[in-house]
């Protein structure tokens, strides 16, 4: 699968989790020439505190587009060291 926003691969993988509808890439999969962290955070009761990333493709910025849990709640634990995406970031199947 492959997560693209503005026509450019941000993360490609065979390896999803997929939870609650969303695609969680494995963290090494993501082009970290592509994003940077974003002081963005929210609090799910069963997964935990997610953090985010900010997107930067072609002088554009998609603000807290990609998520991630650092220390994600044992319900939630195969999401650990995974990023998902969204607002308007398209998720692909190859």
């Amino acid at each position: 699968m492959k997560a693209i926003w503005n026509n450019k691969v941000i993360a490609e993988s065979d390896d999803i989790v997929t939870l609650e509808g969303n695609s969680y890439f494995p963290a090494e999969s993501v082009n970290n020439d592509l994003i940077s962290k974003s002081d963005s955070k929210s609090v799910c009761p069963w997964k935990g505190i997610a953090s985010y990333y900010d997107i930067h493709v072609d002088g554009k910025i998609n603000k807290a587009a990609a998520w991630y849990y650092p220390e994600p709640k044992i319900a939630a634990k195969e999401i650990r060291g995974r990023v998902a995406f969204w607002k308007g970031v398209e998720i692909l199947e190859d």
